[in-house]
């Protein structure tokens, strides 16, 4: 993974979330928040922790804001705040701007302001863990759009001992193993992405697919009449 520059600004729970992480998968990450204890707390974790007001033009444009890869807005409470960031953000032409929104119409807003990507962090993780509530064969699920998600399941019996091949998941439903997680008794949690098809599926595995939420459903289904 290429290293990229990133600024996270609003280190709430979601901005010190993204910033951790960021910083964890090894980028460089420069913090901004005009809370000295949110600044104080992530100070040794992520590259540059600043304490300054995100909309003043002189203080971000010294931050080197404007050099950023992604510039992550994450003001979703003080919701004009966040529309004079991402509005100086886009003036001073940072490369790709995510910003988090708290209601449709400031997502609505936001994306005419040009942001790249709205997210909504309370609904999204609401969705998610509705549809694996919903779906007994489901362990976790990820909305790529409004047709096609993730989802991650446990192997069902009748697909151990077989290879991706033999069980012709892409043949019958249209769905692509794009992951394998297995636990080895030597080598602990092991996920092998991409898996080919004479790849075998042993007990305790779990699949992640992708595909049709349609075609998602339909397997759900079969899995469900399987059990009974």
């Amino acid at each position: 993974m290429a290293r990229r520059s990133f600024a996270v600004i609003g280190l709430g729970r979601f901005g010190s979330a993204m910033a951790t992480t960021l910083a964890g998968l090894g980028h460089d990450v420069i913090g901004i928040d005009g809370d000295e204890d949110r600044v104080r707390a992530l100070a040794d974790v992520i590259s540059l922790a600043l304490q300054l007001d995100a909309t003043d033009e002189k203080s971000i444009r010294a931050a080197g804001i404007q050099d950023v890869d992604v510039a992550v807005v994450s003001i979703g409470e003080n919701i004009e705040a966040s529309l004079l960031v991402v509005t100086l953000l886009r003036e001073l032409n940072v490369k790709k701007v995510v910003a988090k929104a708290v209601t449709p119409l400031h997502g609505r807003i936001l994306e005419k302001l040009g942001v790249e990507r709205v997210v909504f962090p309370e609904r999204e993780m609401a969705i998610r863990v509705a549809n694996s509530l919903a779906g007994p064969n489901v362990l976790d699920y990820f909305e790529l759009s409004s047709e096609f998600s993730i989802v991650e399941i446990p192997a069902p019996a009748e697909f151990v001992g077989r290879s991706l091949r033999d069980i012709g998941l892409r043949a019958r439903f249209g769905l692509t193993t794009i992951a394998i997680k297995r636990t080895s008794r030597t080598d602990g949690d092991i996920t092998q992405v991409s898996p080919g098809p004479d790849d075998v599926i042993q007990a305790g595995d779990v699949l992640a697919l992708i595909g049709s939420n349609e075609r998602l459903g339909q397997l759900e289904r079969l899995l469900k009449q399987a059990k009974k």
